[in-house]
């Protein structure tokens, strides 16, 4: 797996996170001050970017979580076929097949460039070029 470990109060909105072995885009992160007897803690709120499922954790800003590495990378589409689409990668020619997202399946032609994602071992189309 590829993956990186970082503090949690370096963490951003937008950027990714690890939660329940899952690549999670960050929603929100708040953090409380420390107290008396505790250090500050991070409530950190994330969607999973292959399941959409919401995620959360709560932990002290100094502890290592792990952030995934998100390779973006572009295809060609050779096939629809139903609900999957047949995709050529540019760079090294190997060609798979993914299920295509709701909000592009109107709008995908073959021979268009898409660009998709690798995190975790999974892949994901992710926009028309």
């Amino acid at each position: 797996m590829s993956k990186k470990v970082v503090e949690v109060k370096t963490l951003k909105v937008g950027k990714y996170v690890i939660l329940d072995g899952e690549a999670s885009k960050i929603t929100s992160i708040q953090t409380s001050s420390p107290g008396k007897h505790g250090s500050a803690k991070a409530r950190v709120e994330a969607v999973g970017v292959f399941d959409k499922q919401k995620r959360n954790i709560v932990k002290p800003v100094d502890t290592k979580i792990d952030i995934p590495i998100i390779d973006k990378r572009v295809a060609q589409v050779l096939a629809i076929m139903g609900s999957d689409v047949q995709l050529m990668d540019m760079e090294t020619y190997e060609t798979f097949e993914l299920p295509i997202p709701d909000e592009l399946i109107s709008e995908l032609v073959e021979g268009v460039e898409v660009d998709y994602i690798v995190a975790l071992g999974n892949k994901k189309l992710m926009r028309i070029k």
